[in-house]
């Protein structure tokens, strides 16, 4: 009991002083007009498209391999299965910094580039994992009954885990795939060594591009006001979509149940 009310008091103070700061400096510029210079009027809108860009294609990319992955692992046995679940755990417990670092050294090194696709495959392979391991775990939840009931209709297997598993571990999936994009959300480390940043909104996947949480990186750290209120703002914006995104699984789950 008392360990759990330490917690709380901590997680009270950080939402609290997240709120403070962050609602203060938040008004229509931040979503307006891009970052600004030092002592200047400026926003967030290209830190905020890029990171929808960024999430967007990560979540593209990595949640149909999550998802078939992990069905390859719930549904099959074999050597070949156990290798990929031991990969799959390295990945999860992996930090993110590593993750960037490969992906720079396989991706922005050969071309001399930062980008947004950098970015983008950075992100997806924190997203793959997560998605892997919770479409695993749904699909194991699964009745055995309702399998063999397919069997003996005559249903192949293939057309028995998507219309049969699938359907009805759909709820725990999607609940994976939006945590997923829950924890990709507020990464840094990995977009510092793949997409960089870019003081402009740009469209350019092959090109640097700016994001929330390398903005509030940057800004956090300066002494200028005006960058400090932003990076708050950054910060309360980042929050309150990890917190929607948590909310919205758990009223998913619930309501599928």
């Amino acid at each position: 009991m008392f360990a759990m009310a330490f917690g709380l008091v901590w997680l009270g103070w950080i939402l609290f002083e997240t709120l403070h700061w962050g609602l203060a400096g938040l008004h229509a510029d931040t979503f307006l007009l891009d970052t600004p210079a030092p002592n200047e009027e400026g926003g967030l809108r290209n830190a905020i498209t890029g990171s929808l860009v960024m999430v967007g294609l990560a979540t593209f990319v990595g949640s149909p391999i999550g998802i078939l992955t992990g069905i390859f692992l719930a549904e099959f046995d074999g050597r070949l299965a156990a290798v990929t679940r031991f990969v799959n755990d390295i990945l999860l417990s992996a930090p993110s910094i590593v993750v960037g670092l490969f992906v720079y050294a396989v991706v922005v090194a050969p071309t001399h580039t930062f980008s947004a696709y950098a970015g983008g495959v950075a992100l997806a392979l924190l997203v793959i994992p997560v998605v892997t391991r919770t479409t695993e775990n749904m699909l194991r939840l699964v009745p055995n009954g309702l399998r063999e009931a397919a069997y003996a209709l005559g249903c192949p297997k293939w057309k028995m885990v998507w219309g049969v598993a699938m359907r009805a571990a759909r709820a725990g999936v999607v609940t994976g795939v939006l945590l997923a994009v829950a924890r990709i959300s507020g990464e840094t480390a990995p977009l510092l060594f793949t997409a960089l940043s870019h003081q402009f909104s740009s469209w350019n996947l092959g090109a640097p591009m700016a994001s929330l949480p390398v903005t509030i990186f940057k800004f956090a750290m300066s002494p200028y006001e005006n960058w400090r209120e932003l990076a708050w703002a950054g910060v309360f914006l980042i929050t309150m979509v990890v917190l929607g995104l948590n909310i919205i699984a758990r009223i998913w789950v619930r309501s599928r149940a």
